[in-house]
C-alpha cells in the first residue's frame, strides 16, 4: 500500500511539473490589461483584442506576450505611417477653415467658392486660397479704358458748332454773310434771308430763314430794290 502511495504521488508530480501552463495560466482581464497596452502595434497587425486574448490564455505563462514578436515584425510600412502621423494630427479645424474662407470672402465669391465647399477641401488638405492683396492687385491691375480720341473730338467740337450762326453766299451788293452785318446796315429796318436762286427773301423764325443753298442777309428794302420779293407763306414781322 505504502508503495502504491508513493507512487500515485510521483506521478502527480510529474504531471504538475509537466503542465505549468495550467497551472499558471492568465486571466481574460490581465489578457486584455496585455492588448490595451499595445494597442497601437497590434492594431497596426491586424489583432483584434478578442483573438489577442483568446491566444493568450491558451499559452504558457514562461513565454513572450503576444505583443513583443507583433512589435518586433512591424512592417516597413507602419513605420511609414507613424512617421506621417503628425501631419494627419496637424489638419485644420472646421473654425479655422471659416476664418481663412471669411478673410478672403470677396475673391472667393468672385471664383464662386462657397463656404461649405472651402471648408471641405480645407479640411481635406487640398484648399488654395486667394490672398486678400493678390485680390486687390487683379482689380487695381485692369487698366481703365481711355475714351476714343473720336469722341473727345466731338465733344470740343460740338459747342462750337452749335454756336456757329449760319453763313450766307453774297454775290452782289449790301448782300452780307452775317446776319450781325446786315443788321448794323439796317438800323431798325427788316432783316431778312435773301434766296439768290429764286429771288425770294424770307423773315426770321421760319424755317428757309439762313438755310437755303444759295443766299445772303440783307436789309428788306435792299432786297425789294434788287427785284426781290417776300415769300407768300411767310407773315411780316
Amino acid at each position: 500500500m505504502s508503495f502504491i502511495a508513493v507512487l500515485c504521488s510521483a506521478i502527480v508530480g510529474i504531471v504538475a511539473l509537466s503542465s505549468p501552463t495550467l497551472a499558471a495560466a492568465k486571466t481574460a482581464k490581465e489578457c486584455q490589461q496585455e492588448w490595451q497596452a499595445n494597442k497601437t502595434t497590434n492594431a497596426a497587425n491586424k489583432i483584434t483584442e478578442k483573438a489577442y486574448v483568446a491566444k493568450c490564455r491558451t499559452e504558457a505563462s514562461g513565454t513572450e506576450p503576444m505583443s513583443k514578436p507583433a512589435a518586433a515584425t512591424t512592417p516597413k510600412e507602419t513605420a511609414k505611417e507613424k512617421k506621417a502621423a503628425p501631419a494627419g494630427a496637424a489638419k485644420k479645424t472646421a473654425k479655422a477653415c471659416e476664418e481663412e474662407w471669411q478673410a478672403n470672402k470677396a475673391a472667393n465669391q468672385a471664383k464662386g467658392i462657397t463656404e461649405k465647399a472651402y471648408v471641405e477641401t480645407c479640411r481635406s488638405g487640398t484648399a488654395t486660397t486667394t490672398p486678400a492683396s493678390a485680390a486687390a492687385k487683379e482689380k487695381t491691375s485692369a487698366p481703365m479704358a481711355p475714351a476714343p480720341a473720336a469722341a473727345v473730338k466731338e465733344k470740343a467740337v460740338a459747342p462750337a458748332q452749335a454756336a456757329a450762326p449760319a453763313t450766307g453766299t453774297p454775290s452782289g451788293a449790301n448782300q452780307f454773310a452775317a446776319e450781325a452785318q446786315a443788321k448794323a446796315r439796317c438800323g431798325p429796318g427788316t432783316v431778312v434771308w435773301a434766296n439768290l436762286e429764286s429771288k425770294i427773301y424770307h423773315f426770321a423764325g421760319h424755317d428757309d430763314y439762313g438755310h437755303t443753298k444759295k443766299g445772303a442777309y440783307m436789309c428788306e428794302k435792299d432786297a425789294t430794290g434788287q427785284g426781290m420779293r417776300a415769300a407768300k407763306n411767310e407773315k411780316h414781322p
